[in-house]
């Protein structure tokens, strides 16, 4: 099996669980071993009481990617912690791209960077998770 495939497989196990991300509306778009690529379309259910999309949305289109790259060799992986900047806010209609990439992985820890940005390639924040791997995998390999 590939790293791709792997990371297919992995995702596919991983997103027949995910009922948050799917609630949210969130699509989960290309896979790849330490990769993965979310995006979703900005609602009104979304946003705050400024008409803008709430933090927590756009934390959690970035927490779900970060988690689709950092589970994606098949290795059941968590957060130990995440700290996300707000670049620009996000509004109601926009269709935000969440991109995670590995920065690093040593033994059981990794570090994953993930951009969030519109459709105008405008970076809307930029988060950073630290992820653990712990037992289990989520398919058989």
């Amino acid at each position: 099996m590939t790293p791709k495939e792997r990371a297919e497989n992995s995702a596919k196990a991983m997103w027949a669980n995910d009922n948050a991300s799917s609630w949210l509306g969130m699509e989960l778009g290309e896979v790849d071993e330490g990769r993965a690529v979310l995006t979703l379309t900005i609602e009104p259910r979304h946003a705050n009481g400024h008409g803008i999309c709430h933090g927590g949305i756009t934390f959690a289109l970035a927490d779900s990617a970060f988690a689709f790259a950092c589970n994606s060799r098949n290795q059941s992986a968590v957060a130990q912690h995440n700290v996300i900047s707000y670049i620009a806010p996000a509004k109601i209609g926009d269709r935000l791209t969440a991109t995670a990439i590995e920065v690093s992985l040593n033994g059981r820890n990794g570090i994953y960077d993930v951009k969030v940005k519109n459709a105008k390639d405008q970076i809307i924040a930029e988060f950073r998770g630290f992820s653990r791997a712990i037992n289990g995998q989520h398919f058989q390999e």
